[in-house]
C-alpha cells in the first residue's frame, strides 16, 4: 500500500511504502462507543472502514477491522452523556490475558480477572482495570459466541427489561 502525505506547509511531500502483511496478530485495539441510533452508526462505520458488521444484536453491534487492527463496539444508549464507553485490547490466547492480569495485580491496578464469563454476547476471559476517573480498560479473549448479552442467571434477573436496558446495565464493566 502506498501512502502519500502532504504536510500543511506544502514544503514536504513524502511517499511511504507500508507492508500490510502480518506474521501473527497478537492483539487489536478495542474502542467501545455509546450511540443514539444504532442503525445510523452501523451505516456510517461500515462505510468509514469498508467492512460489514461482524456481530449484530438488539442494541449492540461490533466490527472487526483489519487495518488498522480494531474491534469497534457500538452500544445503543440513547441520550448517554458519554460517547466513550470503554477501551480495551482483544487478545488471541489465554496466556496474554493471564500475563496482563499478573502485571496489573503487581502494579495494584487489577480490578477484575474473569474466567469464562458471558458478556456482550460472548463467553470470554478478561482482565479489567479502571483508571482514576473510572474509564474501563480491558484485555480479553473471546472463547465463543453466546446467545445472551450476559450469562443466563443475569438475563433471568433482567427479564422484565429490554435488551437496550441490558446494554445500558453493562456500562462499564462488560464488552467484546
Amino acid at each position: 500500500m502506498l501512502l502519500h502525505e502532504n504536510y500543511c506547509y506544502g514544503i514536504i511531500s513524502t511517499n511511504i511504502e507500508i507492508s500490510m502483511e502480518y506474521e501473527t496478530m497478537t492483539m487489536r485495539v478495542q474502542l467501545a462507543l455509546n450511540v443514539d441510533d444504532l442503525e445510523k452508526a452501523i451505516d456510517y462505520y461500515s462505510r468509514l472502514f469498508g467492512v460489514a458488521v461482524n456481530k449484530r444484536e438488539e442494541g449492540y453491534a461490533n466490527f472487526v477491522v483489519a487495518q488498522p487492527a480494531l474491534k469497534l463496539v457500538l452500544f445503543e444508549t440513547s441520550g448517554s452523556a458519554e460517547r466513550l464507553n470503554h477501551l480495551g485490547f482483544e487478545v488471541f490466547d489465554d496466556e496474554a490475558v493471564n500475563q496482563v492480569a499478573e502485571h496489573l495485580a503487581a502494579e495494584g491496578l487489577l480490578d477484575e480477572h474473569q474466567q469464562g464469563e458471558v458478556c456482550c454476547y460472548a463467553r470470554q476471559n478478561k482482565a479489567v482495570s479502571y483508571d482514576p476517573q473510572g474509564l474501563m480498560w480491558e484485555w480479553y479473549r473471546v472463547l465463543e459466541d453466546s446467545p445472551t448479552f450476559f450469562g443466563e442467571s443475569a438475563v433471568s434477573e433482567k427479564l422484565a427489561g429490554t435488551n437496550s436496558e441490558l446494554v445500558t446495565a453493562a456500562q462499564p464493566g462488560c464488552c467484546s
